[in-house]
């Protein structure tokens, strides 16, 4: 007998994404470095991808593969609506500091969030968890849509005024619904597989280019076969866990044809580097921990890049196989499938 239900096996293997739209409006401008009247950004899982702003007045990518992947259609017509919104907040701003007889010459500010969040199984398949969709005025929250119950929530009594109104425009709360659960969850789609496309032309862009230089090597940890998908890897230098300040990349955790997984971290190293590499692997589902050394044996330099390394040893850990290779200074450490039943 199934003890847990379906849905949280999805949830155990899920890794989740956002795409959220943040816009901000000042009720004036406001005479500090960086900050402007009315500002819009879209985050894909908190990385900002693109950027509108009053002075620029044109909404531009902030990732190379939403400019190369994208049509400038997109971005004439996404400046438009940027430019409407600019137009929408400002009028509504004012609207809010008339109505509660606030003292104009202060400075309010009026914000929208509004996005939604996914989960990706171990298929690789993205599904709908929740949308967002929020307004907040001088830092508090002010109104909000309930996706599930179709209806908006008044945070404060002063909003229970727009929340009226809004719930009586039926086709307000069904394009908000339509946008948030399948709108916005295409779009994350496409922009989680721009992006995905370009890390791997530039990891194999750098793996390429890494071997073919003379003075270093490219040191690169891997285990693949593994199930289930979280996972630890470390690569160290004397001792030291290398990050993406050292110049350490990772392909993160990929799914296999055999629903098992594999991940690739990687590193240049200076020929002449002497330092004590390791590659740790931790997979606390089959409970293995293990770090494997580098011994600074290197291959002819004829072979340019070549594989011509040989095992370096086995290590048997509660049925999970272990077997550690060096091939052209790379450290590859593969972990047995374990059993389901």
């Amino acid at each position: 007998v199934d003890v847990f239900p379906r849905f949280s096996k999805l949830l155990l293997f899920a890794v989740e994404h956002s795409l959220t739209y943040i816009y901000t409006a000042f009720s004036h401008p406001v005479k500090l470095p960086g900050i402007h009247e009315f500002s819009a950004m879209g985050l894909l899982d908190n990385r900002m991808i693109d950027y509108y702003d009053s002075s620029v007045q044109k909404k531009i990518p902030k990732q190379d593969w939403m400019k190369e992947k994208l049509h400038p259609e997109y971005w004439d017509k996404g400046t438009q609506s940027r430019q409407s919104k600019q137009q929408w907040f400002k009028v509504n701003i004012d609207i809010r500091i008339n109505r509660t007889r606030q003292n104009s010459n202060d400075t309010h500010v009026l914000q929208w969030m509004h996005g939604c969040v996914g989960v990706e199984d171990e298929h690789g398949n993205l599904q709908f968890v929740r949308g967002m969709d929020m307004y907040n005025y001088d830092g508090d929250d002010f109104l909000a849509f309930d996706d599930e119950h179709q209806v908006w929530v008044a945070a404060v009594d002063a909003a229970f005024p727009t929340k009226r109104k809004w719930d009586e425009v039926t086709a307000l709360k069904d394009y908000t619904k339509g946008y948030l659960e399948r709108e916005c969850m295409e779009w994350m789609k496409a922009f989680l597989k721009y992006s995905t496309e370009q890390e791997q032309a530039l990891t194999t862009t750098s793996m390429l280019n890494i071997l073919i230089k003379n003075p270093t090597w490219c040191l690169t940890c891997f285990a693949t076969g593994f199930y289930s998908k979280e996972i630890t890897m470390e690569i160290k230098r004397d001792g030291r866990v290398l990050s993406a300040d050292d110049g350490m990349m990772s392909s993160g955790v990929r799914p296999n044809e055999d629903d098992t997984f594999q991940r690739r971290d990687h590193v240049e190293i200076l020929k002449a580097d002497s330092a004590a590499y390791t590659c740790r692997i931790i997979h606390r589902a089959t409970k293995v921990d293990v770090e494997t050394a580098w011994d600074h044996q290197l291959p002819d330099n004829d072979a340019k890049g070549i594989i011509i390394g040989a095992a370096a040893g086995v290590v048997v850990l509660i049925a999970v196989v272990i077997v550690a290779v060096v091939i052209v200074a790379v450290v590859i450490v593969m972990l047995k499938k374990k059993s389901k039943h």
